[in-house]
């Protein structure tokens, strides 16, 4: 496809490093997370291998330079008494979308749509049990922008072995009924690259195509976690990989539904196989 086709797909990733946000965006990532989560994360997380951040408020005014006009997304920490005071100090320095982790109830989204007041992108991170049980009415707030799915947390509130399970489990279809009701785009958790691992991106990519969901960040895996673009340009030909997986969600958003389906069975089966690895480890 050519360059003109509106990206059809959010790819986002997650640093705070100003040259690294710059090649994000010659290599089509379409969006910048700076990831100020810090409340409760560890003691969630930290036995886990999972990205804890070190991200400080003066970061999201660093890479909202790095990126231009292109929205720069931030998550914050959980509702709290402080929130509206975090709303404001991070709109302050060039956010554009605000991202909620870790809420419980209906009133914590509404209560930061009324302190975002129109002047940024509101986007809710689901990942708890009670967040999933209102999902419908969350899915009708008005002022919301996504909702995306963070799986690492959910599969752990929910009891699951391994996160990609909510992909096959029903959660995810859940999720994508509320929101395709209420004609919410949302996205779901994490893409690694084309061609790679027990459950690769091009099975994920499928399943997302097949549910309607249109957003995912490249996880670690996908940039080997590096530290610099200096790394990242020796590790991978980014631009090509992040084509590649646009390429892979394209072609499924076309595919049949049985097509789709048949994929399904294929990645229930490699979770399957992938759950069965962690359990005999």
């Amino acid at each position: 496809p050519s360059s003109e086709v509106v990206a059809d797909f959010e790819f986002i990733m997650i640093s705070n490093r100003p040259d690294i946000a710059s090649l994000c965006c010659e290599s089509g990532v379409d969006r910048i997370m700076v990831d100020l989560e810090r409340e409760g994360k560890l003691e969630r997380q930290g036995h886990r291998d999972t990205f804890i951040s070190t991200h400080v408020l003066g970061d999201v005014e660093r890479i909202a330079a790095a990126v231009g006009s292109r929205p720069l997304l931030v998550r914050i920490n959980p509702w709290n008494e402080g929130s509206v005071r975090e709303v404001n100090d991070v709109l302050d320095r060039g956010a554009g979308a605000i991202m909620l982790p870790m809420f419980r109830t209906v009133r914590e989204v509404n209560e930061l749509v009324e302190a975002v007041a129109g002047r940024a992108e509101v986007i809710p991170l689901l990942e708890t049990r009670e967040a999933l049980e209102c999902v419908d009415q969350l899915a009708g707030i008005p002022g919301l922008t996504r909702l995306h799915v963070g799986l690492n947390d959910l599969h752990m509130a929910l009891g699951r072995r391994f996160l990609f399970e909510l992909l096959v489990d029903g959660t995810i279809e859940r999720v994508a009924t509320a929101c395709r009701a209420s004609g919410l785009p949302f996205g779901v958790g994490g893409v690694a690259r084309v061609g790679e691992g027990l459950v690769p991106a091009e099975l994920v990519l499928a399943e997302h195509a097949r549910v309607g969901s249109t957003g995912g960040i490249l996880s670690r895996t996908f940039h080997r976690a590096a530290a610099s673009s200096v790394e990242i340009r020796k590790s991978m030909d980014m631009p090509a990989e992040v084509a590649r997986l646009r390429a892979v969600y394209r072609s499924a958003s076309q595919a049949s539904a049985s097509a789709l389906q048949q994929s399904r069975a294929v990645l229930a089966g490699r979770i399957d196989m992938a759950i069965r690895a962690v359990a005999a480890r």
